[in-house]
């Protein structure tokens, strides 16, 4: 079928309409408050039966990412399903889709799910990856660690986020020695995973694309994203990148959504490494937690975008109105010195001008566990950072 014939034949989901969402978490939550916004009702599955998503939606469904029944049970009552988390099974998927469509799909989920497969098919469609081998055995570990160059990445091939799954080999004193090794094959989950060679960064960047069913395209301007242990702890939009850059950026990230017939959100995350070059990190087919900012920066937040590309509307304008931050609220910020329970002084972060506060509704604060986030604008991207970290440093 053409991509006329697509257009000629899509019938967008109005308003009315109910949206299922695999996964009730903090983006299942905005999602669905964007879509409430917008006239739609909504319905989640999750297997915690407090996910922050359920005070916020029409019906929630207490299931595993890997029940197909549960799934078919969303779908036998949505319009359209999406998703919030990567970790939904193939037989979930597949189970949700002989009821209504599932935006983004199975196939582009499989590979999206498995960072060997992903590195694969962006190397194959020549998209800009850093050097890297597949690893299945501590033997594999032991003969990738020279050959990428020493200093090197580990990252578990399936699951993982934030920090987790993930080692790193060749950094400190213990570098190149067996107990490293076998640390770093401990961080893997003693399986299967993927070995990066170590890059010289300047930043990280991401880059969000939305697109419809119709093949509508839309492509955000780049945020800036900052880690510390490997945790997103805040983001900027502009970033402060080459004009060049940014285009080039914002070209990839539309050819990968192109090349993969993406219904809904993308978001491709990348190394800007010191001698100017751009290397895809990994994809989430979803919202994401640098894009939070897209909701004040943007003319269209990236959460309405979200319900505008699955129900196949017209996708909205992603130019910046203005520059905005955020900063990750994580739950050490409730948890006292003594490991006891404490309430963190909001009022005073949003004494700070043009501070917005976003909390998820979690029940229970977990350090490195993201509980919600801070927002602000400024005149300059500058600005709008050292505004939400002074709000954050004031909790």
């Amino acid at each position: 079928m053409s991509e006329n014939e697509k257009r000629i034949a899509a019938r967008p989901l109005l308003p009315g309409a109910t949206i299922g969402i695999l996964g009730g978490g903090q983006l299942g939550r905005m999602i669905a408050m964007a879509a409430r916004g917008m006239g739609y009702r909504i319905l989640v599955l999750d297997p915690d039966p407090g996910c922050p998503a359920r005070f916020v939606v029409d019906g929630c469904i207490e299931a595993g990412w890997d029940d197909s029944r549960g799934a078919a049970n969303l779908a036998r009552g949505c319009d359209v399903v999406t998703l919030e988390i990567e970790q939904i099974s193939e037989h979930s998927m597949e189970a949700a889709a002989s009821f209504c469509p599932v935006r983004p799909g199975g196939a582009m989920l499989r590979v999206i799910q498995d960072r060997i497969e992903q590195k694969d098919w962006l190397r194959k469609h020549g998209f800009p990856v850093g050097e890297y081998r597949a690893v299945r055995s501590l033997d594999d570990l032991r003969e990738a660690i020279p050959a990428l160059g020493g200093r090197c990445f580990c990252k578990s091939a399936r699951g993982g986020y934030d920090g987790r799954g993930q080692g790193r080999v060749g950094f400190g004193d213990g570098a190149g020695t067996e107990e490293e090794l076998r640390g770093a094959w401990e961080a893997l989950g003693e399986g299967a995973g993927v070995v990066e060679r170590a890059v010289e960064l300047e930043r990280e960047i991401s880059v969000m694309v939305a697109r419809s069913p119709s093949g509508e395209v839309r492509v955000y301007p780049a945020a800036w994203n900052h880690h510390v242990h490997q945790i997103l702890s805040w983001s900027v939009i502009p970033a402060a990148i080459p004009a060049e850059m940014e285009l080039e950026a914002r070209r990839i990230a539309g050819e990968i959504a192109d090349t993969f017939q993406l219904e809904g959100l993308l978001a491709v995350e990348m190394f800007v490494t010191t001698d100017g070059r751009l290397m895809i990190n990994e994809l989430a087919p979803r919202p994401h937690n640098s894009y939070h900012e897209s909701e004040r920066a943007c003319v269209t937040g990236q959460f309405e975008q979200a319900v505008r590309a699955v129900c196949d509307l017209p996708l909205g304008d992603v130019d910046v109105v203005q520059p905005a931050a955020i900063a990750n609220l994580l739950g050490d910020h409730w948890i006292g010195k003594d490991g006891g329970a404490v309430e963190p002084r909001f009022d005073r972060a949003l004494e700070v001008p043009g501070v917005r506060l976003h909390l998820y509704e979690k029940l229970k604060p977990r350090k490195g566990r993201k509980m919600g986030h801070l927002s602000a604008v400024g005149a300059t991207a500058d600005e709008a950072v050292e505004r939400v970290l002074r709000a954050k440093a004031a909790l």
